[in-house]
């Protein structure tokens, strides 16, 4: 639990990533986001254009977090202020952009309600059930925000 607790800031590396605050975040936030990304991709996608824009900040927040990752964990950061600083940019801005895309996924839900036929169900199902991922998503990201912008004031 001394672990859990360290001092905010220094930024972790190696394995300690997965026992600090804000860095075990990073798991869940890859585990919900790729169920957003697989919901998603295996709906109907109607109308294109809004479930595009759920895809495209989907898949980017995985890729990057993933990035981010294996940036922490190989310690490519060297401890600076200036990594500590982007990690409360890049976790601002993909909050900004998840809960763009989990309003527009819940709105396209919303419209799709009306579809009768038991195919159109099964997507209407799964549809909620990446609308559910996608907010749980945002808040992960959000805490993250929270927890790097404190590390990154204490630098």
């Amino acid at each position: 639990m001394a672990a859990a607790t360290q001092q905010m800031s220094s930024l972790p590396s190696g394995l300690r990533i997965c026992n600090t605050v804000p860095d075990i975040l990073y798991l869940p936030e890859l585990v919900f986001g790729g169920l957003v990304w697989i919901l998603v991709a295996s709906t109907l996608v109607s109308p294109p254009n809004p479930l595009g824009w759920v895809m495209f900040v989907s898949v980017t927040c995985f890729v990057m977090t993933l990035l981010w990752l294996i940036i922490f964990a190989c310690g490519v950061h060297k401890n600076s202020s200036a990594w500590a600083t982007a990690d409360f940019i890049y976790h601002l801005i993909a909050v900004i952009f998840y809960l763009s895309a989990s309003v527009l996924l819940a709105y396209v839900t919303i419209i799709f309600s009306n579809a009768t036929g038991a195919p159109l169900e099964r997507y209407y199902k799964i549809d909620i059930a990446a609308v559910v991922f996608a907010f749980v998503t945002t808040l992960l990201y959000f805490i993250h925000c929270i927890f790097s912008a404190v590390r990154w004031k204490s630098f």
